[in-house]
């Protein structure tokens, strides 16, 4: 029988780990010198205005929010994950449930052991219970309707005005007018409309074009306007799918960006005719990311994320080997993946595969990986 130990399992997870499960449900993560900090997704469900005063700590492995919300003063990932799936899906997870919730999400590996040896006092054993695990490594089956945004907000930004940084990596000005991005001056940013895939308006972006901003916030991050926080679950979506839906399901294949600027820059190079992409805002990939897709009628999921390595086999190399060896081993007997991998350096370091030019995308998309 296969078993897992609680604090094994807890011990083994990155701090990369913990950012993908936040961002995946809303918590736009921040890295900072001691772990994350997030919103509070602990007590807050999808689109609820709150804070970033949910903290984790690398050192103790566990989360702490610092509002009067939260009954526990600590608690670790299982029990967020409970909390999550509480609030947000009326779901009720104990602890062996949250626990086989994350060894499937990151494929971990437990012991095969005879069942009489095991001590029937021990908390700390989940046992893999067959039934169970099967259920929570399948796909979801329904479309989700996260909350939605009254859309009257996107009239009062700039559409007229140049983004000039924008221009010189490429995108057009109509492929900007086509997915409503606008300029915003009293945060100084470029907004980005996100819409599900019914089209519903469910959250609004900043590209900030403040250099101090960036550093100290990020590049990205939703807008607060009105005392409104126009957020949503980032893995619950996936940009532009309103958009590509139909041909994904005419080629069968749709190809993941990590930002929307680079589904913008598809359009550009390949018309909206030929428009496949679509962005999951990051680096992971959710189970129901991957639903969506299938939904649509992709056959073929195609990753294109940034070149992050600077030589084959560094530190960056070998990390973005192991991500998608975790997406094929959760996916495999879903749908079939492939990954664009610039093993050549033909493209710039921190670039999207498509930010160049069309041949240089040609050439990785026929030079894709099929594991």
């Amino acid at each position: 029988m296969i078993v897992y130990d609680k604090k094994e399992v807890r011990n083994s997870l990155t701090s990369d780990d913990i950012y993908d499960v936040l961002q995946e449900f809303g918590g736009e993560p921040r890295v900072t010198n001691f772990g994350l900090v997030s919103l509070t997704i602990c007590h807050h469900k999808f689109g609820e205005d709150c804070s970033h005063k949910l903290y984790y700590y690398e050192n103790s492995k566990l989360f702490k929010c610092y509002t009067g919300g939260c009954e526990e003063s600590t608690f670790d990932i299982f029990q967020l994950i409970i909390k999550i799936m509480q609030l947000n899906y009326s779901r009720d997870m104990d602890l062996n449930d949250a626990v086989l919730w994350v060894v499937n999400k990151f494929g971990l590996s437990g012991k095969d052991v005879d069942v009489t040896e095991l001590e029937k006092s021990d908390e700390d054993i989940v046992y893999d219970r067959y039934e169970e695990i099967n259920k929570l490594q399948s796909l979801p089956d329904t479309i989700i309707n996260l909350p939605e945004f009254d859309s009257n907000i996107l009239d009062c930004f700039n559409y007229n005005a140049i983004i000039e940084p924008w221009l010189v990596d490429k995108i057009s000005i109509d492929a900007m007018r086509h997915n409503r991005i606008g300029f915003y001056p009293g945060q100084w940013q470029v907004t980005i409309p996100h819409f599900d895939i019914n089209s519903r308006f469910i959250g609004l972006r900043g590209r900030s074009l403040s250099i101090e901003d960036a550093q100290l916030y990020g590049k990205y991050r939703p807008l607060k306007i009105n005392n409104i926080l126009y957020n949503h679950p980032l893995g619950m979506n996936l940009y532009n799918i309103n958009n590509s839906k139909k041909n994904i399901g005419i080629f069968e294949k749709a190809i993941v960006f990590e930002s929307e600027k680079a589904c913008l820059r598809y359009q550009t190079e390949f018309g909206y005719e030929n428009d496949i992409s679509v962005a999951c805002c990051g680096s992971n990939l959710s189970s129901y990311q991957v639903f969506l897709l299938k939904y649509c009628g992709a056959k073929e999921i195609i990753i294109a994320f940034d070149r992050d390595f600077t030589d084959i086999g560094d530190e960056k190399f070998v990390a973005m080997e192991k991500r998608y060896r975790k997406f094929y081993e959760q996916y495999k007997k879903d749908i079939l993946l492939s990954f664009i991998c610039d093993r050549n350096k033909i493209t710039q370091l921190k670039s999207s595969p498509i930010d160049e030019d069309k041949d240089k995308f040609l050439t990785l998309f026929k030079e894709r990986v099929i594991l």
